[in-house]
C-alpha cells in the first residue's frame, strides 16, 4: 500500500480505535444522542435495514468457532438456554399480555411486546457480556442456536397470536427474517475468508468503532420521534419507558435465577443475553410497517438496552471476582 494512502486511512482508523475504547460509555451515549437531534432520525430511518444487516455481518463475522465448538460439547445447557429464549419467552409474554387484555385495550403495544418477545438476543449481546467482564461464550452458543430457529418459532408464534395484526402473513415474517440471517451470515463468511480471522482481530478497536457506529444509525432512526412523543403525551411515554425498563430487568432477573444452578456468573451471561433482544431484526423483516405505539415501545427499549451495560459492569464485576475466588479454591482444594 502507497505510503500516501496508508497516511489517508490512519486519521479514521485511529478515530475508529478511538471510538471503539470508549466501550459501554459510547454505547450509553448512543441513546441520548439519537434523542437529542430529531433530524438525523429523519435522515437515517429508511437505512434501518442496511444497519441491521451491517450489525448481523459484524457479529458473525466475530464469532469465535473455538469456543463456539467448545461449548457445544455441553448440549444440555446450551438446549435449555435456547428453549428458553425462543419458546419461554414469547409464551409467558403472550399467555401475559392476553390474560391481562392487552390485546384488546392497546394493540400497538401487544403487538410491540410479542415481537420483542418473539425475537432472537441481539448479535451484539455476548460483545456486551464480554465488555462488562462476563464470560461470553455460552451467551455467544446461545445465541448462534437461537438465531437459527427465530425464522421457525417467530412464524409460529406469529400466526397463533398476532391474527393480521401484522402487514405480512407469519409464513412471509419467517422468510424475511431467513433471509436477512443467511444474507449476512454468508457475507460475514466472505470477509472472514478474504482477510483472515487474525487481521479481523488485529482490528478489533476499529471494528468496535465502526459498530458503535452502526449502533448510532439504528437508534437514531428508531428514536427520532422520541422527543416529539415525550412533548405530545409525556404521561404515555413515561408508562412506556417504564414498561420497557421493566420488561428488561424481569427477564434479566427472571432467567439468572432460571439457570442460577450453572452458576451465577453463566446465569448472569445468558440473563444479559436473554434481555438484549433484537428488535431490530423485527423491524427490517416487517419493513418497519407497524403501528406508532410500537414503533414508540421499539425506540424505549434502548434507553435499557444501551444503559444497562454501564449500570451492570459493577455487579459482572462482583460476580466474576466471586466466580475467579471459587475457582481458585476448587484448585487448590485438589492439589
Amino acid at each position: 500500500m502507497p505510503s500516501s494512502l496508508r497516511a489517508v486511512l490512519a486519521l479514521p482508523l485511529r478515530a475508529l480505535a478511538w471510538l471503539g475504547g470508549q466501550g459501554t460509555r459510547a454505547v450509553a451515549a448512543i441513546a441520548f444522542m439519537a434523542v437529542a437531534v430529531p433530524p438525523l432520525g429523519a435522515l437515517l430511518r429508511p437505512y434501518v435495514t442496511e444497519a441491521i444487516f451491517l450489525l448481523l455481518c459484524i457479529s458473525f463475522m466475530r464469532v469465535d468457532l473455538v469456543a463456539l465448538y467448545g461449548h457445544l460439547r455441553r448440549p444440555a445447557l446450551v438446549g435449555a438456554a435456547t428453549a428458553w429464549t425462543t419458546i419461554g419467552v414469547p409464551l409467558i409474554v403472550a399467555l401475559l399480555a392476553h390474560g391481562s387484555g392487552l390485546d384488546r385495550s392497546s394493540p400497538g403495544l401487544f403487538l410491540a411486546l410479542m415481537l420483542q418477545g418473539m425475537a432472537s438476543p441481539m448479535m451484539a449481546a455476548p460483545a456486551l457480556a464480554a465488555l462488562i467482564g462476563l464470560d461470553a461464550t455460552l451467551p455467544l452458543v446461545t445465541l448462534v442456536a437461537a438465531t437459527a430457529l427465530v425464522p421457525f418459532t417467530a412464524s409460529l408464534f406469529a400466526s397463533l397470536f398476532l391474527g393480521g395484526m401484522l402487514s405480512i402473513s407469519p409464513l412471509a415474517l419467517g422468510l424475511k427474517l431467513l433471509g436477512i440471517l443467511a444474507a449476512s451470515l454468508l457475507a460475514a463468511t466472505l470477509i472472514r475468508r478474504l482477510f483472515g480471522t487474525e487481521a479481523i482481530q488485529r482490528h478489533r478497536q476499529p471494528i468496535d468503532g465502526f459498530n458503535i457506529l452502526i449502533l448510532l444509525v439504528f437508534a437514531s432512526a428508531v428514536m427520532g420521534d422520541v422527543a416529539h412523543d415525550f412533548v405530545a403525551d409525556p404521561l404515555f411515554a413515561i408508562a412506556v419507558a417504564l414498561l420497557a425498563f421493566a420488561v428488561y430487568f424481569t427477564l434479566l432477573a427472571v432467567t439468572t435465577l432460571i439457570f442460577r444452578r450453572a452458576g451465577t456468573e453463566r446465569a448472569f451471561a445468558i440473563g444479559l443475553m436473554v434481555s438484549q433482544r433484537n428488535l431490530g431484526l423485527m423491524l427490517a423483516a416487517t419493513a418497519g410497517a407497524l403501528p406508532p405505539t410500537t414503533w414508540l415501545y421499539f425506540a424505549l427499549t434502548q434507553f435499557p438496552i444501551h444503559l444497562a451495560p454501564y449500570m451492570l459492569m459493577p455487579i459482572a464485576r462482583r460476580l466474576t471476582a466471586r466466580a475467579d475466588r471459587l475457582r481458585g479454591a476448587a484448585a487448590n482444594s485438589t492439589t
